[in-house]
């Protein structure tokens, strides 16, 4: 396949076969290249959106390295459909595969709200930063329909509880009604990935997430209204966006941000597999260039999962990376501090309003 047979709009380019699952159906190269040729559909790219009932809708985070307590996640899967997505293997636990399941099959938690507030008035819970989304975006397109994301935020400024943020959608500015009411009491703190400058790069990468200048637009917005933002600049792909590393950080800093991260891409699981037949049609003739340069980040492999060198990566590659990073927040980022958000004023409006003493 060649990458003008590429299909639009989605990252992933197969369904790759769920670990899980001893039978796998999978439609066979030669019946989709038919299918091309003769004008036909073999399967429906649409995005299906499908309601789950969990029990419970916090996680614990027992990971050391991933710099968080507690998730939660109103959506499982994601329409943004980018191809170097670590929750893509979270989809297989689901029954679907991390592939284009992942992309086209959202599952929505639509008692999300609920289940959240049962959380917050527990005697038993203690505050701790609560952030949206640790595995998939909450401002993905599926919000603009059910509006879950909102209505989480809702529950956070009832009880006066401390929430972070992660998207790189624009869709975020919808609800800064509510974030302006949470930084007042200093309960928010938002993080926009910024993976790239490029629109080429960024469109084929992450297919359906807002544009770059979007991106840049919200982080100023929300900075403009005090509202704290940290930059993802992750992941960082050698031999594709790695080198943008120092430009990405003074664009972010000029727009408002008090603080970026990073991570080495790593490609655990089915995302292996999934970034490699990506790649090879998307970008035929530096495929084998940037799958060496990602080998030599994490030991000869393209899969790591060592706590603390898994998101870090080794190797001269990776140093140098980080060597632009330390770069970068000394030219760009003195004096700058992504705030700590507070907690003690949870336990004051544990029943949804203020105690009365």
């Amino acid at each position: 396949m060649t990458k003008t047979n590429l299909q639009k709009g989605r990252g992933a380019q197969k369904n790759t076969p769920n670990r899980f699952l001893q039978h796998v159906y999978e439609m066979r190269e030669d019946f989709l290249e038919f299918c091309r040729l003769e004008g036909e559909i073999a399967e429906s790219n649409k995005t299906e959106y499908i309601p789950v009932f969990p029990k419970t809708i916090v996680n614990k985070v027992d990971s050391p390295d991933v710099g968080m307590m507690y998730s939660m996640n109103p959506y499982q899967g994601c329409e943004h459909g980018c191809i170097y997505c670590y929750a893509r293997n979270a989809h297989e636990y689901w029954g679907y595969s991390p592939g284009l399941d992942f992309e086209r099959k959202i599952l929505v938690k639509k008692l999300a709200p609920e289940l959240l507030e049962a959380k917050l008035k527990s005697k038993r819970w203690k505050a701790e930063t609560i952030v949206m989304s640790g595995n998939t975006d909450c401002y993905q397109p599926a919000e603009r329909k059910f509006e879950i994301t909102r209505k989480c935020l809702e529950v956070f400024l009832k009880f006066r509880h401390p929430v972070g943020i992660i998207t790189k959608n624009a869709l975020i500015l919808r609800d800064l009604d509510i974030l302006k009411e949470l930084t007042t009491h200093q309960l928010v703190g938002v993080n926009i990935s910024v993976t790239s400058l490029s629109e080429k790069t960024r469109r084929k990468l992450e297919p359906r997430t807002a544009s770059i200048q979007k991106r840049l637009k919200t982080i100023q917005t929300l900075s403009e209204n005090n509202i704290p933002v940290n930059a993802m600049l992750a992941p960082m792909i050698p031999g594709i966006n790695s080198h943008e590393l120092l430009k990405l950080a003074k664009t972010v800093s000029e727009h408002g941000a008090v603080s970026f991260a990073f991570t080495v891409v790593r490609l655990n699981g089915a995302i292996g597999q999934i970034f490699t037949d990506w790649i090879k049609k998307a970008m035929p003739d530096r495929a084998d260039k940037v799958l060496h340069l990602i080998q030599q980040c994490h030991s000869g492999s393209i899969n790591d999962s060592r706590f603390g060198l898994r998101n870090r990566g080794e190797g001269h590659v990776a140093k140098q990376i980080h060597d632009m990073a330390r770069l970068a927040k000394q030219k760009y980022f003195q004096g700058k501090q992504f705030p700590a958000l507070r907690k003690d004023l949870h336990s004051e409006y544990k029943d949804g309003q203020m105690k009365l003493f």
